[in-house]
Parts: structure tokens; sequence; C-alpha cells
């Protein structure tokens, strides 16, 4: 099963007066902007994907239907998994449970997805991974989705990916 980890795009500050919840915190005009070339160039390397599971948050929702707008991926699923402040391992579970799945992408948060990145790979936490907001991490599990089974197939940031589209 091939896993596509995707930082949600670059949202507006933090600011609770504005937003008192963060996660109501939007995407910026520029975030936005950005993040559609950089789906169109994600799609030039994965043109499809089987299962979009997205945070709640309003940003990560967003980028999500950015993936789908641009990319031409499926319309996202809310995985409460994906939420910035859950842990690596029930990140892993929620993808865990659609084994049987050729293609996922999973669109959070920091630090979520660089532990659940390294949960995959080292089945430990401890990997540090600069992953920029919009950029895209591929991951390979041969057989058994666990911690630790999982290979790193590359990481590109958003620049890479804006090239590309």
């Amino acid at each position: 099963m091939d896993l596509y980890l995707v930082r949600h795009a670059i949202a507006e500050d933090r600011d609770p007066m504005q937003w008192p919840d963060d996660g109501d915190r939007p995407l910026s005009a520029k975030g936005i902007e950005r993040f559609e070339h950089e789906a169109r160039g994600l799609a030039t390397l994965v043109p499809e994907v089987d299962v979009v599971l997205a945070s709640p948050y309003e940003r990560a929702w967003a980028t999500a239907e950015i993936l789908t707008k641009e990319a031409g991926w499926p319309s996202a699923v809310r995985s409460d998994a994906l939420r910035s402040e859950r842990t690596a391992k029930e990140s892993l579970a929620a993808i865990e449970a659609l084994h049987g799945t050729d293609a996922i992408a999973a669109v959070g948060h920091e630090p979520n997805l660089s532990e659940l990145a390294s949960l995959s790979v080292l089945g430990t936490i401890d990997l540090p991974i600069e992953f920029k907001k919009g950029a895209v991490l591929a991951l390979t599990f041969e057989d058994a989705v666990a911690p630790g089974r999982a290979y790193l197939r590359w990481l590109l940031p958003p620049k890479a990916l804006r090239s590309l589209g």
C-alpha cells in the first residue's frame, strides 16, 4: 500500500480573537494559490489515490478539497485521527483500518505527520523530518500496515511540487 502524507497548505496566522477555536483557522489566500499549483504538480507524480483522509480542521479540510479540484483525487473523508493533537499511533491505526486499499492520502498537521512517517519507517517517532506546509511525503508498506513496516520513497517540498505543476 502507498501512503501519501500531505501537510496542509499555508494558513492564516493564529489569532485567538478571530478564530477562538484554532481548528477554524483557514488557509491564507497565498496558501490557496500556491497549493493549487502544488496539487497539479503532485497529480503528475500520483495521478490517483483510492481514499483521501483529512483532519476536520478547516485548513487541512480545505487543502484536501484543493486536491480533489486540482489533482482529481476523490473527495476527502473526515478523520479525527489526523487532528493535530492526535498521536502517530492513532493516525496509523486509522490508516491500517483501510488495509487492502492500494493508495491512501492523509492530509493533516505537524508534528503528527512527521511522527507518523517516523513511526511507519522506524517503529519510533525519533526521526527528525522537516515537513513544510504543503509538502508531501510518500511511503510504501510492503505487506502489513504497522510500525516499522514502511519505507520512505520520497519527500517533496512545496517548491518542487509547484515546479511540476
